[in-house]
């Protein structure tokens, strides 16, 4: 018989891709299998404690959002103070039930907008407020006493605050009753966002005074949001972002507590913001572990001891870090299923990202589909139905205490520095981060993490719409209207009230009513901010870390 023909041989098929590498997004190392058994310390589930009740694991309120959903928030501000209100109120048209506001540069760095120094950048990242009648333009037709307002801001918090109060005061809504949040959080500007204008020691001192104000006159009002966010945005893991924001909160009631207040009268109006990122059980355990932690802290270190002096009430904003230019329809999912990790992890207020901001400002359709994912998630995908539904569960009780010790361990070591301020003038703070967020960087561009549509899974596409621009005549018209505003204003009262800035700047009461005196008397948000520079200096940040 001839010998049989050999056949060609063909090649080995390539071994089947693991669906996971068997780590969080931030790298914690996942067991195949979590079961009772890796539960040592907690005696499940009777330690878990219940909703509403110290330590919080299971999230602030008994009922959560079976008694009332998450306050539903899409960040906007761009152009104008006319542009701006015309898109917060197509927003309370669709359904948004609370504001949050985006201010721009020039507005978060003390200058008005007729400055030489901020030519060009008016109105690009958010909207340009320097003056009350601004303030009243940007809130016109909206009912200030009954909408909830989050204002992004730092380092002009309380110019800012001063002319949202009198600019409700104008229309008749006394100060104890407007409701909402400012930012306030003037150390993660020195972490990872940089938008600071005075030395830390004044601008604590600013942070203080904003705290002690609404303690006392606006019990509605959330006076800081220790954020967290932008801590993770520059490249910090889940249990840095927790450790570093919690440290930075430490740091704030520590403040407060020196200058004579108690932990009891300002805990309440202490909030908190934090990113929703894509590893969804990771961050649903990031959000449960901050609550038990803050808790323990509140009333350990802090002897708080109202239980709800004791809750940590918290925004969440998707990661705008995690957008993709490419295929921007991505994002729409992306967004998605973050916001359901927000909302599985107990988020008391919410943003959803739109699929277009990786491009440029939100077109109204991508805000609005940014909305709809809120609502879906709230009236349609039946996670609003029970509290903490995910309790229980072996992997996330797990994770939450992993992430909880491993925060806890960078708040001892933060304290072994000599406190949150040491630690960031060192630049400790900074190089954890930085150190992370090359990490990550690196393991996308090997191909060990997976971006679809940018590393992996790439396709041919059109060119993407044009985004939405600003147009650089509404910079022209605010320069005019400012100069205006100055123009018919008494000079001699207004210059009477920025030197009182300075006196009260120079001694050591709280600066607030004096500022709120000053917009009153019609001056602007870069004259209030000049006469306090003048007085604290300006900061210049160290060149290395």
């Amino acid at each position: 018989m001839p010998p049989a023909k050999r056949r060609k041989s063909r090649p080995a098929p390539p071994p089947p891709e693991p669906a996971s590498d068997g780590r969080t997004l931030s790298g914690v190392p996942l067991k195949l299998l979590y079961t009772h058994g890796d539960l040592k310390n907690l005696e499940y589930p009777r330690d878990l404690g219940f909703p509403g009740e110290p330590p919080f694991t299971r999230g602030v309120y008994p009922t959560m959002y079976r008694g009332r959903l998450w306050t539903m928030r899409e960040y906007a501000g761009f152009g104008s103070a006319e542009e701006s209100n015309a898109r917060y109120r197509y927003l309370l048209d669709h359904g948004t039930t609370g504001l949050s506001v985006a201010f721009d540069l020039p507005t978060q760095m003390g200058y008005d907008p007729d400055d030489p120094f901020v030519r060009g950048e008016v109105g690009k990242v958010g909207v340009p407020v320097s003056t009350i009648e601004d303030m009243g333009m940007l809130f016109k037709g909206i009912p200030l006493g009954e909408v909830s307002t989050s204002m992004t801001i730092n380092a002009t918090a309380s110019i800012l605050l001063a002319l949202y109060v009198a600019a409700g005061e104008a229309r008749g809504v006394p100060r104890r009753d407007l409701r909402g949040t400012v930012q306030n959080d003037i150390l993660k500007e020195y972490i990872a966002r940089s938008t600071y204008i005075y030395p830390p020691e004044p601008s604590m001192r600013l942070a203080v005074d904003i705290i002690e104000f609404c303690a006392r006159e606006m019990p509605r009002w959330n006076a800081i949001s220790v954020s967290g966010y932008h801590i993770r945005e520059a490249g910090a893991t889940a249990a840095q972002e927790v450790g570093f924001t919690l440290a930075n909160g430490i740091a704030y009631v520590e403040a407060c507590v020196e200058r004579g207040l108690k932990a009891d009268d300002i805990a309440r109006q202490i909030s908190f913001f934090f990113c929703a990122q894509s590893d969804v059980l990771e961050e649903v355990a990031k959000f449960r572990a901050a609550r038990r932690l803050w808790s323990r802290i509140m009333g350990e270190r802090f002897k708080a001891r109202a239980p709800e002096s004791l809750a940590l009430r918290f925004h969440v904003q998707t990661a705008g870090v995690s957008l993709t230019a490419q295929q921007p329809e991505n994002n729409v999912v992306r967004v998605a299923y973050q916001a359901l990790a927000a909302v599985l992890g107990g988020a008391q207020s919410l943003h959803t990202n739109s699929m277009d901001e990786a491009l440029g400002l939100p077109s109204e359709k991508a805000v609005r589909l940014a909305l709809r994912t809120q609502q879906w998630l709230a009236h349609e995908s039946g996670v609003a139905n029970t509290v903490d539904p995910l309790g229980g569960s072996f992997y996330v009780e797990a994770l939450t205490k992993e992430l909880e010790e491993e925060a806890a361990g960078l708040i001892d070591r933060i304290d072994g520095m000599g406190g949150t301020l040491k630690a960031i003038e060192a630049g400790w703070v900074q190089r954890e981060i930085a150190e992370s967020a090359y990490r990550f960087q690196r393991e996308v561009e090997d191909g060990k993490r997976t971006i679809v549509g940018v590393n992996r899974f790439r396709s041919d596409e059109a060119v993407p719409p044009k985004p939405q621009k600003v147009d650089p005549r509404l910079e022209r018209e605010q320069v005019a209207r400012v100069k205006a505003f100055r123009a018919k204003r008494s000079a001699k009262v207004a210059k009477h009230a920025l030197a009182a800035v300075r006196e009260a700047a120079a001694l050591e009461g709280n600066l607030v009513p004096v500022i709120l005196d000053a917009v009153k008397a019609k001056a602007t948000l870069g004259e209030i901010s000049g006469a306090m520079r003048e007085i604290f200096g300006g900061y210049r940040a160290r060149s290395e870390v």
